[in-house]
C-alpha cells in the first residue's frame, strides 16, 4: 500500500508481554501477520505498568521488576482490511483486550526515492 488517507479504523491490542503464539512473542507474531497481510502499518509498545483483567499490577519499577509489563499494539488501516484481519487477532490472542477506533487519516506515505 503506497498511500492512505481519509477515514480509517485503529485496531488496539492489550495483550502482556510474556503472552506467546507458536513459539514467538506474541506481539511479534501479530506484527509479523499484519505485513503479512499487507496492513498499512503496525506499531508496538511496551508500557511502564498497567493491569487487566486479573487485576494484577504489571510495573517496570526496580523493585517490583516484571517480566509481564503491558504491550500495546496498534495497527492503523482501512475499516475493510483491519475488520478483514480481526479474525486472525481472534484466533492468535487467548487473553487480553482489543478495541477498535475509528480514525481519519491526515496521510500516511513513505519516502520516494
Amino acid at each position: 500500500m503506497d498511500e492512505l488517507s481519509g477515514e480509517g479504523l485503529c485496531l488496539r491490542i492489550f495483550i502482556g508481554e510474556s503472552d506467546r503464539f507458536e513459539h514467538k512473542s506474541l506481539y511479534e507474531a501479530i506484527m509479523i501477520k499484519a505485513r503479512e497481510r499487507g496492513l498499512a502499518g503496525c506499531t508496538v509498545t511496551r508500557a511502564l505498568a498497567g493491569f487487566g483483567a486479573s487485576s494484577r499490577i504489571h510495573t517496570a519499577h526496580i523493585e517490583r521488576l516484571s517480566m509481564d509489563l503491558p504491550i500495546v499494539v496498534e495497527i492503523v488501516d482501512t475499516a475493510a482490511r483491519v475488520r478483514a484481519f480481526l479474525p486472525q487477532v481472534e484466533a492468535m490472542v487467548g487473553a487480553g483486550l482489543v478495541t477498535l477506533e475509528p480514525l481519519e487519516v491526515h496521510f500516511y506515505r513513505h519516502e520516494r526515492p
